[in-house]
């Protein structure tokens, strides 16, 4: 049914924005409203199925791994045997994850996670909607942090003048200033791969520069170091996507564009007043505060890998797992290893370091045929995708940014674009250098027949 197959495209646009703006996410009523909205859009699914007599599905295999992950998070919370009776309590079952709720929870989580996905791929189905994806994540990205400029300066300390988390960094809708820089080094790479692929028309060029100039500046206010080393392995990148046997002369031009972009993001920033963001990303990664002694706790993560395998801690149990090897006084509870690789490790263990292997297989296989696409818009978009899933990807290494739902939201959509720019469209877009080359040809044709006919 059309109505049906609308309203689900209506509602990947908006659960983008609306789990984004409501704090990105993280409290349990805002994720059971994401939990009904994917229910509500597996229903109308199966409605368009059944009203079109045809099962829209996606067989692509990039969705392996978060289906696995789910799956095997059931696995680590299934019974076997009991624990000796401790502290007069007796009967409990036995399991392979330290925290069985929690695991249950999360692997929940990931098979929501799973479903939008799988419903995203299925519902672009067409260069329109491909096109109107991009826009929506774009202007969305540029209005959200012209926003937190704003916030910024009028209620630095508050989340919309309202909510207010002592001891937390809050910058736009999310609490942690490294989610938000997250979120915008995603958004500013689908633009800004667009610009350096030339899939932008003249006329809007100025339009892109200003979107993503605004983004960036947003990016470096958040004062988020992560953040500010993934935006610039991005930009790195796309050079690279974008330079491919176009000759020394490109290259240095595309790089220039580049520097000119980076040097006006820095220069903004100033110019608003941001040298407090810019000194603090200079600071090293130490710190008194242990939620943020990055070193420490990956020195004891190591042992948490070590003490669990070969089949993890549990999916989302690292905070109980964390707690046997954690050598400080205890008074500050560590939940997440700050380093998404290794916190794979230590809940799946080698079970989690295959899944993630196969992810960044799959990845590259997809990211390194669909750039290559004819159609240069949709090239354009691979390459933008593929920029902030590569960001994402650094800022892992540093933050656990993917374990707020807005931010998994963007990666997911940014990976169905990538896989979504390598198909043909019925409605695809021909090309302006294309359509200039059938026009000269058929110039060149239609001119010695009219002359033939005028000699007769």
């Amino acid at each position: 049914m059309a109505f049906a197959h609308k309203t689900i495209f209506f509602l990947i646009c908006t659960t983008l924005i609306v789990a984004t703006m409501l704090y990105g996410t993280v409290h349990q009523p805002t994720i059971a409203l994401f939990y009904f909205i994917v229910t509500l859009m597996l229903v109308l699914w199966t409605v368009d199925s059944f009203g079109s007599g045809e099962l829209k599905i996606s067989r692509h295999l990039l969705q392996v791994p978060i289906y696995a992950t789910a799956i095997y998070g059931f696995v680590q919370i299934f019974p076997f045997g009991s624990i000796p009776e401790t502290g007069g309590v007796a009967g409990i079952s036995r399991t392979i994850s330290a925290a069985p709720f929690e695991t249950e929870l999360t692997a929940l989580h990931y098979l929501a996670l799973g479903f939008f996905f799988s419903i995203v791929l299925a519902s672009l189905d067409s260069a329109k909607r491909l096109t109107k994806l991009v826009n929506v994540i774009a202007i969305f990205g540029f209005a959200f942090a012209f926003y937190a400029i704003l916030q910024s300066f009028l209620s630095p300390g508050k989340i919309y003048g309202i909510y207010e988390r002592f001891g937390a960094s809050p910058f736009g809708s999310f609490v942690s200033r490294h989610n938000f820089a997250a979120f915008m080094e995603m958004s500013i790479a689908l633009p800004l791969g667009l610009l350096l692929s030339g899939s932008v028309r003249r006329d809007k060029i100025l339009l892109y520069v200003t979107a993503i100039a605004l983004m960036g500046v947003a990016l470096l206010l958040s004062g988020s170091r992560g953040g500010l080393v993934a935006m610039l392995s991005a930009v790195f990148l796309l050079i690279l996507l974008t330079n491919r046997a176009k000759g020394a002369k490109k290259i240095a031009l595309r790089a220039a564009l580049a520097i000119a972009l980076v040097a006006a993001v820095v220069a903004g920033t100033m110019f608003v007043g941001g040298e407090s963001s810019l000194t603090r990303i200079a600071e090293t990664a130490a710190s008194k505060d242990v939620t943020t002694n990055r070193t420490h706790i990956w020195g004891i993560t190591m042992k948490v890998i070590a003490g669990n395998v070969p089949f993890g801690a549990g999916l989302g149990a690292f905070g109980q797992a964390y707690t046997p090897f954690d050598d400080y006084s205890g008074l500050e509870r560590v939940e997440q290893a700050h380093n998404d690789y290794l916190q794979v490790l230590a809940d799946m263990g080698i079970v989690g370091a295959v899944i993630g292997g196969l992810f960044l297989f799959l990845l590259f296989q997809t990211g390194r045929k669909n750039i290559r696409t004819k159609n240069r818009f949709r090239s354009g978009v691979a390459v933008g995708a593929l920029g902030g899933i590569f960001a994402i990807l650094v800022h892992s290494l540093f933050d656990f940014v993917l374990h707020t739902t807005a931010i998994a939201i963007l990666f997911l959509l940014l990976l169905a674009l990538l896989v979504a720019a390598g198909r043909e469209y019925d409605d695809d877009e021909q090309d302006e250098d294309d359509h200039r080359r059938k026009h000269r040809s058929s110039k060149a044709v239609v001119k010695p027949f009219s002359t033939r006919r005028s000699n007769a």
